[in-house]
């Protein structure tokens, strides 16, 4: 009796190891405050790439953002980014092309000065990644949009912690109204590249 009780207790103690083992790693809790964070201009940047001639990728830049950012660690549902990027800081390196992007042929930077992210809700992927909803305002229309970014690095700066953050993300640029050149030289896909530095306080 002793010896079939031992082996019954070997295999439910077998049976919970291997339950065990099936289940998802939790996501590590951090005990770190939450942190009002600052973009800062200088060190971010906002970069796009869409197809060329249908045979390369053409990248710019926006030069004037501002930013917050909202980072709890412990709770991603508390996070939150808020975003301004002018669209008459679009940059290509040409100013003869800067100029049309900035006309009613693309960005209409007068009539829409601003291109706009405010997120709506924040999901914890897992230690350094967060699924981000929020809506984005572009050429006088507003979607809804949904990426991923990363929290790439904590370190020090001269006014407190510096905390840094990555995002990719795809938009279909006609959908926003801004339809010159597509199906001809110029891809609709625009691939949206945001790499932020964030100061506290």
């Amino acid at each position: 009796m002793k010896i079939l009780s031992a082996a019954l207790l070997l295999v439910a103690s077998s049976a919970l190891v291997a339950f065990a083992s099936t289940q998802p790693a939790p996501v590590p809790v951090s005990s770190a405050p939450a942190k009002s964070l600052t973009v800062d201009a200088v060190h971010s940047n906002v970069l796009f790439k869409v197809m060329h001639n249908k045979a390369s990728w053409f990248y710019g830049r926006f030069a004037d953002i501002q930013g917050a950012i909202q980072f709890d660690e412990a709770d991603g549902s508390k996070c939150s980014v808020t975003m301004t990027v002018k669209a008459e800081s679009v940059d290509t390196r040409n100013s003869k092309l800067d100029q049309h992007l900035r006309s009613p042929d693309f960005f209409d930077a007068v009539q829409f000065p601003t291109i706009e992210f405010k997120s709506s809700k924040v999901e914890q992927i897992d230690e350094h990644k967060y699924e981000v909803t929020g809506d984005l305002s572009l050429h006088g229309v507003t979607k809804s949009i949904t990426f991923e970014m990363e929290h790439t690095g904590t370190g020090q700066g001269r006014g407190g912690d510096v905390m840094g953050f990555h995002a990719t993300f795809m938009i279909d640029r006609s959908e926003y109204g801004m339809n010159y050149g597509v199906g001809g030289p110029l891809g609709k896909d625009v691939e949206l590249i945001v790499s932020l530095e964030a100061n506290e306080g």
